[in-house]
C-alpha cells in the first residue's frame, strides 16, 4: 500500500470576517480558505475524503492513517506560510500582493511574438516599456520552448540572452532568465542577472542545481514531463493535478537537499508543457492546493494554446482578454508571481483587483451588530 495526502482548500472567501475566523490566508497572499478536503489516496485512488474547516482540522487528522498524518500536518502548515520577499539585486519583490513579471523572448521564433524583440534596441524598448508599465521582474529567454521547437545551441542562446541581460542591468531592472542550461545562467549572472527560472526544473543541465546553490540566487522549478530535449514528453498522468504536486515536492526536496535555500525556491505547474487542455484547466482550478508545497508560486499561463481552445481559436497575439481572465483566477487563488507578455493591462487588472480584495477586507456590513 502506497498512502498519499493533500490537503486541498476548496472553498475560497474574500476574507477570515465572512467565516467568522474559521479561515486561513493562503500562502502570505490575498487569499483566504474557509473548507479544506483531505484527500488520501492508494496509488492512483482515492479512498478517503475528510472535509474539514480551521476548527476542525485537528480532528480530521486523526481520522488519517499514521503513514501520513504528519505530512497532513505539515502541509496544512505550509498553507499558511507567510513568504519573505525576493531579494533581486537592490530590488526587493515582496510577496503579499501578486507581482508581474513580464516577458522578454529574445527569440526568432517565439509563439507569441513571433521574434519582434530579438533585435537588441527592440528589445530594450520592450523591456523599458515593461518596467514603466510596472513589472516587478523581466525573465528574459533565449530558447523556444513551444511544442516541436528546434533545439538552441547553447552558445547561440548565450549571444542572445546576455545583451538583453546587460540593458536590463543598466535600467536597475530585477532580472530574471527563462533557460535550462548551465552555461547560460552562469554566463545571465555574470552579466547582471539575479533569478534562474529552468522549465526543467533544474533536471535538464547535471550542472544547474549545483549553480545555483552556489550562486544563492532565487530559482523556479517548473514542472514539464520531458527530462531530456523534448519538454513535452511523456505527458501521461494518474491524476494531473496530484502528479505535478508530486513532481514539484520532489523537485523541491532535491533542490533543497542540493543546497539551495528553500526561501529561494518558486513553484510553478508548467501549464501548456505536455498537458492536454483538460489537464491545464484542472490545474488552473487545483492552483490553492500548490500552497501546501510551502514555496511561492509563480503562474505562466500568458497567451497559451488553452485561450484559444477555450474561445475560438484566435492567434496568440489576440488572446489579451483570455489571459487576463487566468491572470485573475491566479490572483484569486494567491498565486505570488503571474509571468505574463502584456504587462500593462495585467498591472491595471492587478490594480482594481487589489482595490476590490482590499475593500473586501474591511466590510463588515454583513456581520451582526455586536
Amino acid at each position: 500500500m502506497s498512502l498519499t495526502v493533500y490537503v486541498r482548500p476548496i472553498t475560497l472567501i474574500s476574507g477570515p470576517q465572512e467565516a467568522d475566523g474559521d479561515a486561513i490566508r493562503l500562502g502570505g497572499a490575498m487569499a483566504y480558505a474557509r473548507e479544506f478536503a483531505l484527500i488520501l489516496r492508494d496509488g492512483d485512488a482515492v479512498i478517503q475524503r475528510i472535509m474539514a474547516t480551521r476548527s476542525s482540522i485537528a480532528d480530521a487528522f486523526v481520522r488519517l492513517p499514521d503513514a501520513v498524518r504528519e505530512d497532513a500536518r505539515m502541509q496544512w502548515e505550509h498553507l499558511q506560510r507567510v513568504h519573505a520577499p525576493l531579494q533581486l539585486g537592490t530590488r526587493t519583490i515582496r510577496l503579499d500582493q501578486p507581482q508581474i513579471m513580464g516577458i522578454l523572448n529574445v527569440t526568432p521564433d517565439s509563439f507569441s511574438d513571433g521574434g519582434h524583440f530579438n533585435d537588441v534596441a527592440a528589445g530594450r524598448v520592450q523591456a523599458a516599456a515593461m518596467l514603466e508599465a510596472g513589472a516587478a521582474i523581466i525573465d528574459i529567454g533565449g530558447e523556444s520552448t513551444r511544442p516541436g521547437a528546434a533545439q538552441t545551441w547553447e552558445g547561440e542562446e548565450l549571444a542572445r540572452v546576455v545583451p538583453a541581460v546587460e540593458y536590463c542591468a543598466a535600467m536597475g531592472a530585477a532580472i530574471s532568465v527563462d533557460t535550462r542550461r548551465a552555461g547560460v545562467l552562469e554566463g545571465a549572472l555574470q552579466a547582471g542577472a539575479h533569478m534562474a527560472n529552468d522549465v526543467s526544473a533544474l533536471r535538464y543541465d547535471p550542472r544547474s542545481i549545483e549553480l545555483v546553490a552556489q550562486a544563492g540566487c532565487p530559482v523556479v522549478l517548473m514542472h514539464a514531463p520531458g527530462a531530456g530535449d523534448d519538454l513535452h514528453a511523456g505527458g501521461a498522468y494518474g491524476d494531473v493535478v496530484f502528479d505535478v504536486f508530486d513532481f514539484l515536492r520532489e523537485a523541491r526536496a532535491r533542490a533543497i537537499a542540493a543546497g539551495i535555500a528553500p526561501e529561494r525556491i518558486v513553484l510553478d505547474p508548467g501549464i501548456g508543457f505536455g498537458k492536454s487542455l483538460a489537464d491545464n484547466v484542472r490545474l488552473i482550478n487545483a492552483l490553492p492546493l500548490f500552497h501546501a508545497l510551502g514555496s511561492p508560486l509563480m503562474l505562466g499561463a500568458s497567451r497559451k494554446r488553452m485561450i484559444g481552445a477555450l474561445s475560438r481559436e484566435e492567434a496568440a497575439e489576440d488572446r489579451l482578454a483570455g489571459s487576463l481572465a487566468l491572470a485573475l483566477k491566479g490572483m484569486t487563488a494567491g498565486v505570488h508571481l503571474l509571468r505574463v507578455h502584456d504587462v500593462a493591462a495585467t498591472v491595471q487588472a492587478r490594480n482594481v483587483w487589489r482595490g476590490l480584495a482590499d475593500a473586501a477586507l474591511t466590510d463588515f456590513s454583513q456581520l451582526p451588530p455586536v
